[in-house]
């Protein structure tokens, strides 16, 4: 019998997340899974439901091997392959497993750039994010606990804590902070080797409870385009593209990064990154985390941006529900965690701090501050 923390967590993705119905289609995209638990249950409540599972089983060394060695056009043939199915499920399921994170790390800039723009972008930016209602997670295992720096136990106690939320709840204590943000025009943050200002106004501002994360917690929307002024340090350790950077820090005038530097990583490889293409340049989303149970960073985003007292600023491609009109194939979230033990900061909206060192400033907005 199945531990019952994977029949709750199934249950969340199947009737939270992706709303699946009878006679839907759901793509489970599985990634280096060493348990087949999670899937095979995705599978009997979706065929209870009397929808249509679909699973691909998929090993980021193959994935490599065909980006590494593949040509524009095997590229292009990939992408309208798997395009083509995706325009044709009505919900979409990612489980990610972690085998090892650098597996892209020498695959080179040229190869990853026709990567972007004949697989991610057509397949995954402007078809599943557009047109299906998705879901992406990890599933754990000891190369994730690794990273965490816990055992594989109390990693998977972890786990499960984080993501398996009263969604629902999660969602009433997020709608003050979205009302507040919806009312700001400027914001400003400051903090270690931080002064960071642009314009939220006009751009609608979107709550995250588990409908296309897991786990979730954070609201989000862009900056103005042009807007953005000065220099942040990123303090969240992270990986792009299979390449590690530590300490990313960016200077913006009129929007646009025109300085991009790193403590530790390939400093070349940075640069060409916001080189992909123009709209790499310029800022896609901002967001503030607020998983009230995820503290520490572990160099996963789909953990590190949801972190209580985090906020996270997106080089790349806007979201559609959140539309700044920026346009491109990379869409990297860069994590700064505020929290007095990593130095702290301040997030004002139109001079007003909404939240100081990681926790919010008016009674409201305390429910999403950490336990």
């Amino acid at each position: 019998m199945p531990d019952p923390r994977w029949e709750t967590l199934a249950d969340i993705l199947i009737r939270h997340s992706t709303r699946l119905v009878k006679g839907e289609t759901l793509l489970v995209e599985c990634f280096d899974l060493d348990d087949t638990t999670l899937p095979r249950l995705l599978v009997q409540k979706a065929a209870r439901l009397g929808a249509f599972p679909l699973v691909e089983l998929k090993d980021s060394r193959v994935l490599r091997d065909l980006v590494r060695h593949g040509s524009e056009g095997q590229m292009r043939a990939w992408g309208e392959f798997e395009r083509f199915r995706m325009e044709r499920v009505q919900a979409y399921i990612a489980l990610r497993g972690s085998r090892n994170i650098n597996e892209m790390a020498d695959v080179s800039g040229e190869k990853m750039t026709l990567y972007n723009a004949h697989y991610l972008k057509p397949v995954h930016f402007d078809c599943r994010i557009k047109q299906t209602r998705w879901c992406v997670l990890r599933v754990p295992g000891s190369g994730m606990a690794q990273q965490a720096g816990m055992s594989t136990e109390a990693f998977e106690t972890f786990y499960f804590d984080v993501c398996n939320l009263d969604y629902p709840k999660l969602s009433r204590a997020l709608r003050p902070l979205v009302d507040r943000m919806t009312a700001a025009r400027e914001v400003h943050i400051t903090g270690p080797d931080t002064d960071l200002k642009f314009s939220i106004e006009g751009i609608p501002v979107i709550p995250c409870a588990g409908e296309m994360n897991i786990p979730d917690g954070e609201v989000f929307t862009a900056p103005v385009r042009d807007s953005v002024q000065g220099h942040v340090r990123f303090n969240t350790p992270t990986i792009y593209q299979g390449s590690s950077f530590d300490s990313v820090r960016l200077e913006f005038r009129d929007g646009r990064i025109v300085a991009a530097d790193c403590a530790a990583g390939d400093v070349k490889k940075l640069r060409r990154i916001f080189e992909t293409d123009e709209g790499a340049a310029f800022v896609g989303e901002w967001s503030i985390g607020c998983n009230p149970r995820i503290l520490d960073p572990m160099r996963d985003i789909l953990f590190d941006e949801k972190i209580a007292g985090s906020f996270h600023l997106t080089p790349g491609n806007a979201y559609d529900e959140a539309d700044n009109a920026n346009r491109s194939k990379i869409h990297w979230d860069l994590v700064q965690i505020q929290r007095p033990e990593y130095g702290g900061g301040t997030i004002a909206f139109d001079g007003e701090p909404i939240r100081v060192d990681g926790r919010f400033v008016t009674p409201e907005l305390q429910a999403l501050d950490p336990e």
